[in-house]
């Protein structure tokens, strides 16, 4: 029985034990980006993110510092499809609260840069980090200067014609933000945890992998759907306005490259966005409770252990945000249960990965 039990629980191999330094330092890095898609989220919520229309690395730094800069930022506004076709007649002390929520999102992302480059200098002069940690500090590097410059493709294309961004290059901005993230997440795991050989067990291994694909999926559908704001459309549940699948979905005749591309002007997309996003919702919670059942029934680690009522724990919360969030989308999103529901998305993938690590392990 042991020998079975043994066969079965993580085993530590020889690596590296970097300084607590270096783990703090990896942690506020998690923590600021996880930061900076929570304000983002505020950011499209409040319907932010198009108050600023250039995009200055350097000058941008600063934000108006009188009337007249404040006057000529707001008459670049004006000129834009949002205040055009939406906000019309707004004040000035308007025009400054979705400024604000624009400005301190672009800011933060700029001070993230501080925060990563200065500390990794020092603690490459001092010998703290290997060359292979350094490597994945480079493409970290690499993924946030792609971020940032999908997220000012994403702002372009709400400054003509569309009063809103596009659904799909905010989905493609927050995607990588989140694939960011989870790499930062995963290097940070083989500097906490270093030589982690993980677990023997390849039924768990591919139900863990299963989750994060499928919870993968689920994070790019919400990405759309939140672009869309499709949860107006459809702001009941189970049912979809009184439908399991709405009848919009059921004509071939909505089926084509149009409806597609111009997802604001027909019911269709919206509908099949959120049938979607519902459906992949309830695949992943029947994945997650089978791979807990499973889990707690199998010989692990007390790490293993922690993260398998972590992920149920996080998956029921994150299911009751979606449907009190998608229940209260009445005229508008709710901004503070949106910007829980995406806090709540950012935490699952976490803990999912978490799982995943306990299992795979280092594999360098």
């Amino acid at each position: 029985m042991e020998a079975v039990a043994a066969s079965h629980v993580g085993i530590k191999k020889g690596g590296r034990k970097y300084p607590w330094a270096v783990k703090a330092w990896l942690i506020l890095g998690l923590f600021m980006i996880f930061m900076q898609v929570i304000i983002g989220g505020v950011t499209r919520l409040t319907g932010s993110g198009l108050s600023i229309t250039k995009w200055e690395i350097v000058t941008g730094t600063l934000p108006p510092l009188n009337a007249q800069a404040w006057e000529e930022a707001f008459e670049l506004y004006k000129t834009t499809p949002q205040y055009q076709k939406i906000n019309e007649g707004m004040t000035m002390g308007e025009f400054k609260f979705i400024f604000f929520w624009e400005y301190f999102h672009r800011l933060w992302a700029r001070m993230m840069g501080f925060v990563f480059l200065i500390p990794l200098g020092i603690f490459w002069a001092r010998g703290m980090v290997d060359r292979p940690l350094l490597k994945r500090m480079g493409i970290v590097f690499l993924l946030a200067a792609l971020v940032a410059s999908f997220g000012w493709i994403m702002v372009a294309s709400g400054l003509v014609n569309r009063p809103w961004v596009n659904a799909y290059k905010l989905t493609m901005h927050l995607s990588l933000a989140l694939l960011l993230f989870s790499y930062l997440l995963w290097s940070t795991f083989r500097v906490l945890q270093p030589g982690w050989k993980g677990i023997d067990n390849a039924l768990l291994k591919k139900g863990a992998l299963a989750i994060a694909v499928v919870a993968a999926v689920q994070i790019i559908l919400g990405g759309i759907m939140s672009g869309m704001k499709a949860g107006l459309f459809f702001p009941t549940w189970p049912d979809m306005n009184g439908q399991w699948v709405p009848d919009i979905l059921l004509h071939t005749s909505n089926w084509n490259v149009e409806n597609f591309v111009n997802y604001d002007a027909h019911l269709f997309m919206p509908g099949l966005i959120q049938l979607l996003h519902r459906t992949t919702a309830y695949l992943l919670t029947g994945l997650v409770l089978w791979f807990f059942y499973k889990g707690v029934r199998t010989p692990s680690t007390p790490t293993l252990k922690i993260g398998l009522y972590l992920l149920v724990s996080v998956l029921v919360i994150q299911v009751l945000l979606g449907i009190f969030t998608l229940i209260n989308c009445l005229g508008a999103v709710p901004v503070g249960l949106g910007v829980l529901h995406q806090a709540g998305a950012i935490l699952f993938l976490s803990v999912t990965l978490y799982v995943n690590y306990q299992l795979i392990g280092d594999t360098n």
